[in-house]
């Protein structure tokens, strides 16, 4: 039989960035809160810990709401609202008070200066020592019920009573996942993955896995999605920041399909044109220049030797010797170089979801369920997903933050 129920102020499902992000502000706005955080398994801070290579990815270089919002496939027009009250340059300020000091990097994303994830988590846990915050490991719900006055949770055949409850579970790979979320009356979006990369099912390039290209295009064939970016080969066919941009925005369509598609590689990042004249030049202008020593649109040389190839080009032929349809071969492979997908890889470890809790059914000036009062939900567990570079934790801090917010507000010791 269950134990005498434990009675709080707050109870927070989820031992991830927006379950200590919503506890630790909950607790600092209305002092005396007593506050219980829940995590089903044995670890905390999980996806902190990993993220950016473990250096962890707190956030982008980004100070306008409008614009850090076009980072997100879904919530953007939300999170534009959202943004105004908690963004990129309050996030680094919020660390900087508790001693944390963060640095940009050239590509925008935001680190701390210590170069380690640990520095964050650390930051967490003093934070939530100090303000009496009760965490309790591999402690998995199982019931919730509402009575006209607060929350009944099972977790571990012990009762908890809260008045106020923030759900911060993260993702889930499934729509399963989600079926007690569903019987509180919350629409589930299906979930599906976001940020993966893509697999070349025919292997042509993989002798060249390391080479990396700064400004590439990759299109999916037949859409309108596309992405700029650096490009990665890898021995499993194409990653790097323009391929995994991709994989957020079309991740919908890549999942009607199947992850069965082609993939239309721009190695240069200049239109048809441009890439159709320069070579058309050095057809005239370099006659007697060997083509595959002299790499065009500063792409490695290995790169540049294997297009040639592909273009049926002989490693010692010079400009005048080569035909026009090799010519105009090795433009389409510059230009739209064709890659036949056949699956993905994803970060098991980083995994997000496109999908979860409809927005429809949440207050977004606050977080709070439209249809349970005083039930709250905050990060990945909605439907709101970034593209990778400190997109993803940057929205589960404002939408922790808005809903430790409202709950400080109606929440009193």
């Amino acid at each position: 039989m269950p134990s005498h129920p434990q009675r709080y102020d707050l109870i927070v499902i989820g031992g991830g960035a927006a379950g200590f992000f919503g506890a630790i502000n909950a607790a600092e706005k209305s002092k005396g809160l007593r506050v219980l955080l829940l995590e089903k398994t044995n670890k905390l801070l999980s996806k902190v810990k990993v993220s950016g290579g473990g250096r962890c990815n707190v956030t982008h270089h980004c100070f306008s709401p409008a614009l850090l919002s076009h980072h997100y496939p879904r919530g953007q027009r939300p999170l534009k609202n959202m943004f105004h009250q908690f963004q990129a340059s309050d996030t680094i300020a919020w660390f900087e008070n508790r001693g944390v000091k963060l640095k940009a990097e050239d590509d925008g994303r935001m680190f701390p200066v210590t170069d380690s994830s640990q520095t964050i988590i650390d930051c967490f846990l003093n934070e939530a020592e100090q303000l009496k915050i009760e965490i309790q490991t591999s402690c998995e719900v199982t019931t919730i019920e509402k009575t006209a006055d607060y929350f009944a949770l099972t977790a571990n055949d012990k009762r908890y009573h809260g008045a106020a409850l923030l759900i911060a579970a993260g993702g889930y790979h499934k729509k399963e996942g989600y079926e007690w979320l569903a019987d509180l009356g919350h629409e589930i979006v299906r979930p599906i993955p976001s940020l993966f990369t893509f697999n070349d099912s025919e292997k042509e390039f993989t002798s060249l896995m390391g080479v990396a290209v700064p400004e590439a295009e990759v299109r999916i064939a037949g859409s309108k999605f596309s992405q700029r970016g650096s490009l990665l080969i890898t021995h499993w066919g194409l990653s790097g920041p323009a391929v995994i941009k991709l994989s957020a925005w079309a991740a919908e369509e890549l999942f009607k399909q199947n992850y069965t598609f082609t993939a239309l590689v721009n190695w240069t990042g200049v239109p048809e044109t441009e890439v159709r004249h320069s070579l058309m030049k050095l057809k005239t202008d370099n006659s007697k220049k060997q083509i595959t020593t002299s790499p065009l649109f500063n792409l490695p040389k290995r790169l540049w030797e294997h297009l040639c190839a592909k273009a049926a080009i002989e490693e010692k032929k010079i400009w005048a010797d080569v035909p026009n349809k090799s010519i105009n071969k090795l433009i389409e492979l510059l230009f739209a170089c064709p890659f036949r997908i056949r699956g993905k890889t994803t970060f098991k470890d980083e995994f997000v979801t496109c999908g979860g809790i409809s927005l429809a059914d949440i207050d977004l000036k606050t977080m709070e369920s439209k249809k349970t009062p005083g039930l709250y939900f905050a990060g990945e567990v909605l439907n709101i997903d970034g593209e990778t570079g400190g997109f993803n934790f940057q929205a589960a801090w404002t939408t922790s933050y808005l809903a430790a917010t409202a709950i400080s507000e109606k929440q009193t010791p």
